[in-house]
């Protein structure tokens, strides 16, 4: 798999106002300026649009901070949440994005911070008003800098025995101490100190010398035309204060090469083994029109036959490999190759880091080729030219971060951008990838020795030590593999008809005739791509007959998925994806992509399902995954924990943790060449063919499926899972965990299965979602992760509230929630029915928002099949239900349901000894309340 070039610098080109090249497919309307403050702004105007939304990027982070002030970059992010001069209620931003259909959120980063809320598009004035008020007129409230450090501290908790951030807390170690990039980012109480005027004084002026105009992006999407959006953004932008500011330089090199060659072993809590190789090399930021780095990346994370990965994984020491560019500063960068090893490839990491060596001398001698460019090219203007739509609030914050990297007329093209063939700078980093150069880490439990150095914040071990090339050149026994590696062959399935089928979209699926088994059809073009999706359901009574069965589906995915992988990668470079994967009632296979070849790759697909190659070294290779990954699911964080828990206890196929290990660990070959043939005996197979297709084509793709399927199976009917009903009263279980903080849930579920009882959970939801996140986390602070959302399971309806706290036990968490619901009893009281339509407003917005693209309508109706709705109206249906509910129905849903917890089910974590060589106890079901 191939990476992506970060793109973090500013931007290159001399600025003007300029109109982005865009795509073909692209029909909206874009304006790019820049204010008298040095403001960079990007507006887009899209007249179809339901949403409104907003990104504005800081070219301000981690890296900016003083030297006794750790994570005040972090600190002020959430700051500027907490009230304006304008809108002083802390919340108040939060509460008017909740209650008009948006969500909002932000992130830090080394280099930047990045703001971005969406709302529906008739409010985004108004919500615009607010947001720029957060970066113009900030209050930095005393009392709320006190408060709000706590939830900081909160979110470094939440993650102190997450593997990702403590490794690289290890790896930050082993950087260049010059760099910036090695300090601690997140910040905690001992880092915020004690929330005196201290603190509040170095947030305030870490905000007022670099939170400038000139280092701001701000991009701005609605249906309003260009000249209102300007007009709002000028009008509220303009205050914001400018400095003559540029972006701090980082000149010093990340990677020291007088440290190098050099390994770095970190210890992991979860049984996890990932390879990683680092190299110093230059930035590669201007270089976004030849690339570079994705070049290189393409070669080396290539997956087709003889490729690297390719060959590793038939040696059994890897089931994963990318590459691409990690770090760039826009001064240097690092490139990386990462690789998920199997217990033999962790024995023997050396001989697969020069096995590495060995391809990268390959790509190096006969790589660079002006063919190969060509491929790239051609893929990448293909991309460009269908490109679809993205969810706007993902696109705005996308686009804030690109406009500091890139010329404002290639802000939407430079992702795909390919345009010149520049041999001597593919070698230039090539000659960067070489043993003398690296920093070899290896991330995995047992790697370090007791007396291992500890990170300061994470506790993390971790080990770095000097290496010799000759300790990374030499391929032992591997050495014959390196005949087996070999550069990509031309693509074949690179698209030729592109062409767009005739005839009228349709709105909901139509039931072709003339299969034994449902095939379902759809014609839609309205995206402007030849693309399609197609999805098939394998669904056995085999699947579900017992925990060792459920099992063995997976074991058999992961084989399947392995088998086809190397034949498949071309294809899903030429823009055609797959996915197998297992569920409940069986497996499903998915296709997607230009319909052009949609079919071959679908009959190979099936073919390899049909008749998989089974392998006893493959299977206890899997094996031994399915086993990491069970075990690691009890390291994850408590309230995730726990909310696996619930799906555990309320639907009726799935097995507890400790009996899927149980077993897991007793698996046998023999169980699993017995079961194939057995879950292929009787299926109830059931297909979706949708997009660029012909009723004709779609027929042909049901034959060509049915006349595999009937060589082996009789079809008959496999009945949905089901959901536990809950009694009236509660359930109680306590889940003991290895982690410091108290995972709770607390779960109400409906009485019926109604789309009253269904719309009425999701009304009751966004009434409550906003008040208890602020009640208990923003003035209570009793954690970082707290929200309450709609819990519908198999149309089921229920209400989740979820907290993960550092600061309270599993009681007084409950204790806060049942007072919560008390006092919001007296809010509905007082509500009126103009606010309750405004609520009402926001989640039919929710249920209505404009399908972005072909995948989003194929998944829907996909839940629709796979629920047996032909009418395939379940979203028009709760519309209308939520329009129906008033003020009494709801009252009476939350007095007699919601707020008594008339049927639930309470779960709390309960730390244990944090050896993580023990197992963990499973969770003990407690007196009903």
């Amino acid at each position: 798999m191939t990476g992506l070039v970060s793109m973090t610098a500013p931007a290159l080109a001399a600025e003007q106002t300029v109109s982005p090249k865009q795509s073909p497919n692209d029909s909206r309307d874009y304006r790019y300026l820049k204010l008298e403050n040095g403001l960079r702004v990007l507006l887009i105007s899209d007249p179809k649009a339901d949403k409104g939304a907003a990104a504005l990027d800081v070219h301000v982070g981690s890296g900016d901070e003083p030297d006794d002030r750790p994570g005040i970059a972090h600190f002020l992010e959430h700051m500027l949440f907490l009230g304006t001069e304008k809108y002083p209620e802390a919340g108040e931003y939060q509460k008017f994005i909740s209650n008009h259909g948006g969500s909002h959120n932000a992130s830090t980063s080394f280099q930047h911070t990045n703001y971005f809320f969406d709302v529906d598009g008739e409010y985004l004035e108004p919500a615009l008003d607010r947001f720029a008020q957060q970066f113009t007129a900030p209050l930095f409230t005393p009392e709320l800098v006190d408060r709000e450090r706590n939830a900081v501290h909160s979110e470094y908790t939440s993650k102190t025995r997450d593997d990702s951030r403590r490794f690289f807390s290890a790896f930050k170690a082993a950087l260049n101490p010059e760099h910036r990039y090695n300090r601690f980012a997140v910040g905690n109480l001992e880092t915020l100190g004690d929330g005196d005027a201290a603190l509040h004084e170095d947030v305030v002026a870490f905000y007022r010398e670099h939170y400038k105009a000139e280092l701001m992006t701000l991009v701005v999407y609605g249906p309003q035309s260009l000249d209102t959006l300007e007009k709002w953004v000028k009008t509220r932008f303009d205050d914001l204060p400018s400095g003559d500011r540029s972006p701090f330089p980082h000149e010093a090199p990340l990677l020291d090469t007088e440290r190098l060659p050099a390994s770095l072993k970190v210890e992991a809590l979860k049984d996890t083994r990932r390879l990683q190789l680092y190299f110093p090399a230059e930035s590669l930021m201007a270089q976004y029109q030849s690339k570079p780095g994705s070049y290189v990346a393409n070669l080396i994370g290539h997956e087709g036959p003889g490729s690297l990965l390719d060959v590793l994984k038939e040696a059994g020491l890897v089931s994963g490999l990318s590459a691409g560019t990690g770090i760039d500063t826009q001064e240097n960068a690092v490139f990386q190759i990462s690789m998920s090893l199997t217990p033999d490839g962790l024995e023997r990491w050396q001989e697969v880091v020069a096995l590495t060596f060995e391809y990268i001398d390959l790509i190096r001698e006969k790589g660079v080729a002006r063919h190969y460019f060509e491929e790239q090219q051609q893929l990448g203007e293909l991309s460009f030219r269908f490109a679809e739509k993205t969810q706007p609030i993902r696109q705005v914050s996308h686009l804030a971060g690109n406009l500091h990297a890139v010329a404002p007329e290639d802000v939407l093209s430079a992702g795909y951008l390919m345009n010149q063939y520049a041999p001597e700078r593919y070698h230039a980093l090539l000659d960067q990838l070489r043993p003398e150069n690296t920093l070899v880490s290896i991330l995995a439990p047992g790697v370090t020795e007791d007396d291992a150095q500890r990170t300061d914040w994470y506790d993390t071990p971790y080990e770095i030590k000097r290496l010799k090339v000759q300790d990374l050149t030499s391929t032992g026994a591997l050495s014959h593999l390196a005949d087996n590696l070999s550069l990509p062959e031309p693509n074949p399935f690179i698209p030729e008809d592109l062409d767009l089928v005739k005839g009228e979209r349709h709105e909901k699926p139509v039931k072709l005739s003339g299969e034994p088994f449902a095939v379902w059809y759809g014609r839609d073009t309205s995206f402007g791509t030849p693309r399609a999706n197609l999805y098939l359901s394998l669904r056995s009574p085999a699947a579900r007959d017992s925990v060792e069965d459920k099992l063995l589906t997976q074991l058999w995915v992961e084989r399947i998925n392995e088998q086809i992988n190397a034949y498949a990668y071309p294809a899903h470079l030429a823009g055609l994806n797959y996915s197998v994967y297992n569920h409940l009632r069986g497996i499903t296979l998915r296709v997607s992509g230009y319909s052009d070849k949609l079919h071959e790759l679908l009959d190979s697909l099936l073919q390899t399902t049909l008749n998989t190659r089974l392998a006893k070294d493959r299977f206890e290779l899997h094996r031994q995954q399915l086993i990491d990954s069970l075990e690691n699911s009890r390291k994850d964080k408590p309230y995730t924990q726990a909310l696996g828990l619930l799906s555990e206890k309320l639907i009726t196929d799935l097995w507890p943790l400790n009996e899927q290990l149980e077993a897991a660990r007793s698996l046998t070959f023999e169980d699993l060449q017995a079961f194939v043939p057995r879950f292929l005996e009787k299926l109830d197979p059931v297909m979706l063919a949708h997009g660029n297709l012909t009723p004709a084509a779609a027929l042909n793709l049901g034959s060509q499926v049915s006349a595999r399927l009937t060589q082996k199976a009789e079809f008959t009917d496999v009945e949905r899972t089901d959901v536990r009903r809950l009694e009236p009263g509660t359930t109680a279980l306590t889940l003991p965990v290895k982690h410091s903080d108290t995972g709770y849930v607390r779960y109400v579920q409906g009485a019926d299965t109604s789309y009253p009882a269904r719309a009425g959970y999701r009304l009751a939801a966004q009434l409550v979602g906003t008040p208890f996140y602020h009640s208990l986390r923003t003035e209570q602070q009793l954690g970082y992760v707290v929200f309450a959302n709609a819990y519908e399971l198999m149309e089921v309806p229920g209400l989740a509230f979820v907290i993960q706290s550092p600061v309270a036990q599993g009681p007084e968490l409950d204790r806060q929630v049942k007072a919560f619901l008390d006092e919001y009893s007296q809010t509905l009281s007082d509500m009126e029915e103009a606010d309750l339509e405004a609520q009402k407003a926001s989640v039919i917005s929710r249920l209505e928002e404009e399908d972005k693209t072909l995948r989003a309508i194929s998944e829907r109706w996909w839940q629709e099949i796979d629920r047996q709705n032909t009418g395939f109206d379940t979203r028009q249906r709760t519309v209308e239900a939520v329009q129906a509910l008033d003020l009494e129905a709801v009252r009476k849903l939350y007095r007699t349901e919601i707020e008594p917890l008339m049927r639930s089910v309470l779960i709390t974590t309960e730390t244990q000894d944090m050896d993580y060589s023990d197992d963990v106890a499973p969770a003990e079901e407690q007196p009903a309340e």
